[in-house]
Parts: C-alpha cells; structure tokens; sequence
C-alpha cells in the first residue's frame, strides 16, 4: 500500500504547470489534496476532475505573499481533515532579464513569490507539525539554485535562498519533520509566459526545447513523500536527459 494514500498535502501554485501535475499524481496515489493559487477558476476546474476520478480534493484562493493568506489556506485544510501532513511550497514567478535592464518591480515579484512565498508557507505549517510531531515540507527550488546564468541572476539568487532556507529547517526540526528540495530543470510549465525582456524571452525559447513534462517533477515529489518517515530525502534535481545545465 502506499504511504501516500491518506496524506494531507497542501499545494501551492497548484492552477498549472508541476502544482497542478502533482496534484493530479498524489490523487491517483489517495491522497488528500488541498490546492492552492490565484487563479480559482482553474482550481475549481481541477478540483471537480480530481473527485470525478475518484480523488479526494478541497480548493482555496491563496496569495503567497500575503502571510495571512497562506496561514488561513492551512487552518482550511486543518478544517477540513484535522491535520496536514505535507506542505508543497511551489509557487513562483520567473521574469528573467539582464540586470542592466533594471526591471526592479519584476525583481520584487520574484523576491515576494519566490523566497517570502516559501517562507510564509513554513511560518503557518511549522507551529502544526511540531505540535503534531510530523510533517514534511517540499520546498521547490530549481537547477536555477545550483549555478547562476545571464538574465536569470534574481531568479537564480531567490532558488539559492530556497535552498539556504530549507537546508536550515532541515537542520532546526530534524528528528520529526522532513524537509525536502525538488530542484527541477528545464519543465513545461507557463513560468516563461511572464518574461517581458525580448533577449531572455529568446534565450528561455531555445533552451525550452528540451523541457521534460511537470509530471516527471510530480513523480519526483511522489518519491519524497512516500518514503517511510525516518528517511528524509534532502534533495533531487531531476532534468531532461539532454540538458546541459
């Protein structure tokens, strides 16, 4: 039997790309999915095709970078099945440009979502599961938090934190909670739709022609969750085959 199947896991980010994949493949597995994200027409259409399938599936608007947001998505899932067993922080934004461009409020974005986003999620889990005695945090950086490109050098630093900011959880909370890193390459997901500079919209266009489906990263998280609960898996980066970096 899988270790997944009566899991509650909370999803942000969870209208498209690798949240909603990874809702769709923890479902099949028989967890208890709550999705969050800003978009809730897509979450009540995803929503309604998980229960049709047989999933278990709740919904709730959520913005990352408002704290009371994410702390309310948690006490909804609370409500609703009386614990939460992982938090999958995978929200983002991605508006790569060359520093020069001085596209600043396109840096904040990525700052708020990125890093402030991951740490909103942990700020409302943490309290729970150290009450509990259990949970797990899936904190999604990006093989962006291993090395550093032209036009991606904000992005790249907020991956990097994600992986500062899970390293040191991990260390802090070792014991009863688990504390994961999904480092994901290049993947079909619509992160390159909110690129505005004409040079890194070209870049990402070439170097997305070998981008592996968000479901092969949803598997991956599958993975971590499914272990049994002494075995932490700290990271995976999984990447197209072909991909240089």
């Amino acid at each position: 039997m899988s270790r997944i199947k009566g899991k509650v896991v909370l999803i942000t980010g969870a209208s498209s790309g690798i949240g909603e994949a990874t809702a769709r493949v923890l479902a099949r597995e028989g967890a208890h999915v709550v999705l969050g994200a800003r978009r809730t027409d897509r979450l009540e259409a995803l929503t309604k095709a998980l229960t049709t399938e047989g999933g278990s599936a709740r919904y709730r608007a959520l913005d990352v970078t408002r704290r009371e947001d994410m702390e309310a998505f948690v006490d909804f899932a609370l409500g609703a099945f009386g614990r939460v067993d992982v938090i999958i922080n995978n929200a983002g934004v991605m508006p790569l440009s060359k520093l020069e461009a001085l596209k600043v409020d396109e840096w904040n974005r990525m700052i708020d979502v990125n890093i402030r986003g991951v740490l909103h999620g942990i700020a409302a889990g943490l309290p729970l599961m150290k009450k509990q005695g259990s949970g797990q945090f899936i904190n999604l950086s990006s093989i962006g938090g291993h090395s550093v490109s032209p036009t991606a050098a904000v992005y790249c630093a907020t991956k990097f934190a994600v992986m500062a900011i899970s390293e040191g959880l991990r260390q802090e909370v070792g014991g009863d909670i688990r504390v994961t890193v999904i480092s994901p390459g290049v993947t079909e997901s619509e992160l390159a739709e909110s690129i505005s500079d004409p040079l890194a919209q070209k870049v990402m266009k070439d170097f997305r022609r070998i981008s592996i489906p968000a479901d092969a990263v949803a598997r991956t998280i599958a993975f971590a969750i499914e272990q049994p609960d002494d075995v932490d898996v700290s990271e995976i980066i999984v990447r197209p085959t072909a991909s240089p970096y």
